[in-house]
């Protein structure tokens, strides 16, 4: 169940980009304003961390496998998390950068970050899985 949920996870996120990264495509806002699709290639890390992109890469591959490891703890939120962050880490190597799209402007503190599709599996997967316990 985990590697199809990655997969799928990683196939939206890569279809998706292509679909979003087109010249003619215009930004546009949604819920009066909530959420604006945006178009940001992004060269640093998650929240404006100051890491350079070897360093992301190295990170991701260093932390992937360990999200693997729990996946017992909850095979969803290991399949999200493990999408999202292959997602992310094939784009940083691919082009050195990641398609960023979303942007929610009148949300207290999240106003100035662009996520994508990856960024929200990746939270969500990691809160399943620090949340969930199949075991009990």
């Amino acid at each position: 169940m985990t590697l199809f949920i990655a997969a799928a996870i990683f196939a939206a996120c890569v279809g998706l980009r292509r679909y979003l990264d087109r010249p003619e495509r215009t930004d546009r806002e949604f819920g009066n304003g909530r959420i604006r699709l945006t178009a940001l290639w992004n060269e640093g890390a998650a929240f404006s961390l100051p890491l350079k992109r070897g360093w992301v890469v190295l990170l991701s591959i260093l932390i992937l496998p360990f999200v693997w490891l729990f996946r017992r703890r909850s095979p969803l939120g290991a399949g999200l998390a493990l999408g999202g962050g292959l997602s992310n880490l094939w784009e940083r190597v691919r082009y050195g950068r990641v398609y960023d799209y979303v942007r929610f402007p009148k949300l207290p503190r999240l106003w100035r970050y662009v996520w994508n599709l990856a960024d929200f599996a990746i939270v969500l997967g990691g809160t399943l899985l620090a949340l969930l316990d199949r075991k009990k």
